[in-house]
């Protein structure tokens, strides 16, 4: 029951807000008594925090597979964005910019938990990139990874609309690409933003 119920307020939080998604919304939408979800939760913010977690496990089981299908450094990037229009598109306002203004604390924990994940990821995709002959081999692996980051989390928390930070997403992959991608990353680059209407 536990996990029903964070699968569904996950659901309701991210489709509707988080504010606005009250325990009796969701405890009406299934059909169960507001007790049975105090029984598994001590209150909102706990509810919010489990379900949090459980879509940072998700995205990050999903960004697995993309890893698994072994693309080039520039194509994983681009597919990884794929993958996350899939899972977000159907959202109207930012999951990130909601939680940090009305839930700073859960955001701020998110947030930890998250740079260091993405910081590996695009650490190890600059590295593969490097070995593949699509990024610069003089490139500063670290301040690359800083740089991309801090644009990433800065357009996700500082924008409402879901619509919005993903395109502005898209202008950040190519800065951060163009910006260490050696001629035939650029070749590489422009294939695949002419391939997603870019």
């Amino acid at each position: 029951m536990k996990d029903k119920i964070i699968k569904k307020a996950t659901d309701m939080f991210l489709k509707l807000g988080f504010k606005s998604v009250t325990m009796d919304d969701i405890a009406c939408e299934m059909c169960i008594s507001k007790k049975t979800i105090y029984k598994y939760f001590s209150n909102k913010e706990k509810l919010i925090e489990e379900g949090t977690e459980v879509v940072h496990q998700k995205i990050h089981a999903m960004m697995d597979e993309v890893l698994a299908q072994n693309h080039n450094a520039i194509a994983e990037n681009f597919e990884m964005r794929e993958m996350f229009k899939q899972m977000f598109q159907s959202f109207d306002q930012s999951p990130a910019y909601q939680l940090k203004k009305h839930y700073p604390e859960i955001y701020e924990k998110m947030m930890a938990n998250e740079i260091e994940d993405c910081s590996h990821m695009f650490r190890q995709n600059i590295i593969k990139g490097i070995a593949e002959g699509l990024y610069r081999k003089e490139t500063d692996i670290e301040a690359a990874v800083k740089f991309y980051y801090t644009l990433i989390f800065s357009i996700n928390e500082n924008t409402m609309l879901e619509k919005e930070a993903y395109e502005l997403e898209a202008k950040a992959l190519e800065y951060h690409t163009r910006a260490i991608a050696t001629p035939e990353g650029i070749t590489e680059l422009e294939k695949h933003l002419q391939k997603f209407n870019i």
